[in-house]
């Protein structure tokens, strides 16, 4: 198996709407690998499980593998491709670009990582 894909030894796994995750225990934080299958949709995927309208988690990683578009509530759209930083802020939408999986490795605090690592609460410009 390709090592960007193998278990994680040690780690939580677990399938959260076609999402592969593998979560470790980090200091008072998380590190997790987020394996995005072609096709999946943040609205259509997750959504019905978590029943807000948009993704309200801040995001904080590398994308590893991949390609991504997303729209924030306001219609501003993001888009990114591997090998790259991100950084995508509450209230979104998200969905995997192609056909290959968007492998995201992603810092969190769990419901406290926008304040911890001062991303805005949602989305705005400037």
């Amino acid at each position: 198996m390709e090592p960007l894909l193998a278990a994680i030894e040690g780690a939580d796994h677990r399938q959260v709407g076609g999402v592969a995750l593998d979560v470790v225990r980090a200091g008072n934080g998380r590190v997790k690998r987020a394996v995005y299958p072609p096709g999946f949709r943040w609205s259509t995927h997750m959504k019905p499980i978590v029943g807000t309208p948009h993704c309200m988690h801040a995001h904080l990683g590398f994308l590893a593998q991949g390609h991504i578009g997303g729209e924030y509530a306001d219609g501003c759209g993001f888009e990114y491709r591997a090998p790259r930083v991100l950084v995508i802020e509450p209230g979104h939408d998200a969905w995997v670009v192609g056909s290959q999986a968007a492998v995201v490795i992603e810092f969190d605090a769990e419901g406290e990582t926008a304040r911890r690592f001062g991303i805005p609460e949602t989305h705005r410009h400037g």
